[in-house]
Order: structure tokens, then sequence, then C-alpha cells
């Protein structure tokens, strides 16, 4: 007997078959349709591709999860950009057992007791914010004032030469001061 997830993954693929369209494309219409109610995202998904009910049903629900998901936010990026993102979390994974990853919506957060800093894939390169108190701003140690009020600095990493030892260093130094 299939189990749920089974079905569900069945329901997906039929839905692909019968309207031409990948599921990932099909969420990618409900992002950005704007459309947040369950209801309202079923009537669009009918009325745009003739969908049953059942199918616009189970399509509203996947784009719901997948929005709920945690991290999926390097997904989808340029592949030199993924792996820029990939390496810097993984730096800040490394600092210590304590690092817990917090998704929001655009960026991740990284915590210890508090929050230390943040990874936000941009169009050219990882955001990467700081809370480190002492530090005056100075040459590629932004200030972060105008740009998100909870980190006091910002670094702007393209490539993975970019994630250097300066870089490691105050990574270490905003993990150190959260715990």
């Amino acid at each position: 007997m299939p189990t749920v997830e089974e079905g569900i993954q069945s329901q997906l693929r039929n839905i692909e078959k019968a309207y031409g369209k990948t599921i990932d494309e099909l969420v990618l219409v409900v992002n950005k349709s704007g459309l947040t109610k369950h209801n309202e995202v079923v009537e669009m998904l009918k009325q745009r591709y003739g969908m049953a009910h059942a199918a616009a049903h189970r399509v509203s629900l996947t784009a719901r999860r997948r929005a709920d998901q945690p991290n999926p936010i390097g997904a989808g990026l340029a592949p030199p950009l993924q792996d820029v993102y990939t390496r810097l979390l993984k730096k800040a994974v490394a600092l210590g057992d304590d690092v817990e990853q917090s998704p929001k919506k655009g960026y991740v957060s990284l915590r210890r007791r508090k929050q230390f800093a943040m990874l936000q894939p941009g169009a050219k390169w990882i955001n990467v914010g700081l809370i480190l108190a002492n530090h005056p701003p100075a040459g590629r140690l932004e200030s972060a004032a105008k740009w998100n009020a909870l980190f006091t600095h910002r670094v702007r990493v393209a490539t993975t030469a970019d994630i250097d030892s300066e870089l490691d260093s105050w990574l270490r130094t905003a993990y150190d001061a959260a715990g």
C-alpha cells in the first residue's frame, strides 16, 4: 500500500502531465501572483490553466508548504553564487555546535544565544550581515546602518576568493560575542 507522500508525489506527476508545466513552474506562478489565501490561489489556477479543483488544491498546498520550508534561500542562485552561499553557510555552521540557522523570507539568520550574522543572496553577491560592536567600518567591512538596522556591518561576498581569513575573523568575533 502506498504511503501518503507517495500518493502526493503521484498526484503531482499527474498534474505536470495534464497541464504541461512542472510543479516548480506552477509554484512560481503562485508566488508571483501575490495571492496568499488558499481559495484565491485555487480559483486563479482553475481560471488560468483550466485545472480541476483537486489539482489546483494540491498546487496551492505545495506552494504553501514550500514557502514554509526552511532554507530554500540559496536554491536557485546561479552556480558561482550558489558555491559562495554554500561555503559561507558551512563556515558559519563550523564555528560551533550551537550555531542555529533560522531561515527568514529571503535570508538566513545565524544565531547562537542571540543573532550574530545573516546571509542574504543578492543578484551579484551574498550580503553577510554581522554584529560587531567595537569595529569601525573600513574597506569591505561596511556600515550596515542604511542597509539593515539589525546589524552593525555588511560584507559583500561575490566570489569564493572573498571568503578569506579576514572574513573568517569577523565571523568568529561576531560568533564569540553572541555566546
